[in-house]
């Protein structure tokens, strides 16, 4: 009669024709074994059905075989996170990079210090092997404490801090002069911008590229509203800019989010876009393509970003020994109906 049992160790080795040693070796992922040898086992894997125990696993590699995503110092709440497509963004160029990898992301929000802090002791027990760190104030401490604690870590983002850990990042600064540079070729005379948060380094990038860049267009002076990356607060920027700057001809918001409250207040004040008035955003995520008129953005590739950063982590955690790096990428300008 035919055994109900799952298949184990044992089955493999047997059908594989070698030891139980030298299969768990090769199910462990150890490289010192003969390729015939491997090649036997991984044979042997499929044709039993066999599904490696996890938990013995990590106690041969002492490995998780997963990592902490740790989204920190958001100002929203769970829902707002999640839903926001920049964190979407993220996490969707994160999971396609390590699924294929066998590790898996555990996504952790770590909003207040008490949460950095249990975000620290949860990859330190073991949980998982390193951690990506999507952070998003300057004055945020969640990369210092991996730092000190010699926990394997990549964030994204430059750090606001001196703290020597790898990061990807985006030349903001550059994507911000593209926007510039549209809005002049338009005829853009009386250009107005929406910043982000004064202490969210890319925000601070963007403004001050956006400002340079319009300087070396000869004009010297670009009133700002402040918003907080959000629809809303791109809405109530953009009414407080008309208020006082009813001749504008041109806007630049530092995201899509934002720039689509923008138009939705041009929309309601009659203001026709693009022929009154130019938009431009940043970041090309879906909010970009669903506004109306589509909007002009400049192009951030947050998937290839994430992927390049679960590659870094993973290197470090091979090598932990390895100095920090860097990867910056280029954005480039999306033209669209909006300007």
């Amino acid at each position: 009669m035919k055994s109900n049992r799952p298949p184990t160790l044992v089955d493999v080795a047997r059908v594989a024709g070698v030891s139980r040693a030298t299969a768990s070796r090769v199910i462990n992922g150890v490289e010192s074994v003969d390729e015939k040898m491997r090649s036997k086992v991984q044979a042997a894997v499929q044709s039993t059905g066999y599904i490696p125990n996890t938990v013995a696993r990590s106690l041969v590699t002492r490995k998780a075989g997963a990592i902490a995503l740790i989204i920190s110092g958001s100002d929203g709440s769970a829902e707002q996170v999640l839903g926001d497509p920049f964190f979407g963004r993220v996490t969707s160029g994160v999971v396609r990079s390590l699924l294929p990898r066998k590790v898996h992301p555990t996504l952790v929000l770590a909003d207040s210090d008490a949460a950095r802090a249990d975000a620290v002791s949860y990859v330190r027990q073991g949980k998982a092997d390193g951690a990506l760190l999507v952070s998003t104030h300057s004055d945020d401490t969640l990369p210092g404490l991996f730092v000190d604690a010699g926990i394997p870590a990549v964030l994204f983002a430059r750090p606001g801090q001196d703290v020597p850990i790898s990061y990807v990042d985006l030349a903001h600064e550059l994507g911000a002069s593209l926007a510039a540079d549209r809005l002049v070729s338009r005829g853009c005379r009386r250009v107005v911008t929406i910043a982000g948060p004064s202490d969210v380094p890319a925000a601070q990038g963007r403004l001050n590229g956006f400002r340079q860049a319009m300087a070396r267009h000869g004009q010297a002076y670009v009133p700002v509203a402040k918003g907080n990356f959000t629809r809303e607060s791109g809405e109530l920027a953009m009414t407080e800019l008309l208020a006082a700057h009813p001749d504008l001809d041109g806007v630049f918001a530092a995201n899509d989010l934002m720039a689509a409250g923008a138009l939705q207040v041009l929309h309601d004040h009659h203001r026709a876009v693009p022929t009154d008035v130019a938009v431009v955003g940043f970041d090309d995520s879906e909010p970009a393509h669903f506004t109306r008129p589509q909007l002009t953005t400049v192009a951030q590739p947050v998937e290839e970003m994430a992927a390049e950063m679960a590659r870094i982590l993973l290197t470090h955690m091979e090598d932990p020994t390895l100095r920090p790096t860097s990867v910056i990428f280029d954005p480039h300008l999306v033209p669209r109906e909006s300007a």
